[in-house]
This record gives C-alpha cells, sequence and structure tokens, in this order.
C-alpha cells in the first residue's frame, strides 16, 4: 500500500518535469541528482530521500505542497 504513494510522488515529480520539458538528463544536471535515480524516483521504485526532494523541487521551481496532490484513506 505504502508503495502506492511513491507512484503518486513519481508520476506527479514527472509530470511537472514534463510540463518544463526537462528531460532526465536535464534535471539531474540542475539538482545534481543522478539520472538514474531520476528514473527509479518517478517509477516510484525508491523511497526518496528529503534533501533529495528539494533538490529536485528546486531544480523545477515548484512549491513543495506541488507534488503532493495525495489523497490518504485508511
Amino acid at each position: 500500500m505504502e508503495k502506492k504513494y511513491l507512484q503518486i510522488l513519481g508520476h506527479n515529480l514527472k509530470v511537472e518535469r514534463v510540463k518544463k520539458d526537462y528531460t532526465q538528463e536535464k534535471l539531474a544536471e540542475l539538482s545534481d541528482v543522478q539520472m538514474q535515480h531520476i528514473s527509479k524516483i518517478e517509477k516510484g521504485e525508491c523511497n526518496i530521500k528529503f534533501l533529495t526532494l528539494i533538490a529536485l523541487l528546486k531544480a523545477l521551481d515548484i512549491p513543495f505542497e506541488q507534488l503532493f496532490d495525495i489523497k490518504v484513506k485508511d
């Protein structure tokens, strides 16, 4: 169940990256996060560290809450 949240976060990150017309390579350059790691994050395959998330948000120039359109249900 928790993996679903990682997948939603990754999807939202990819949507924002594509809106900026950035490739994963470009985002990697701007954020200093490895392109392979960005790929895994976007697929929901890894648990993202907070500081990595901040670097990606800064590179995309978007506010924190913009990625967190996640509805949590019990």
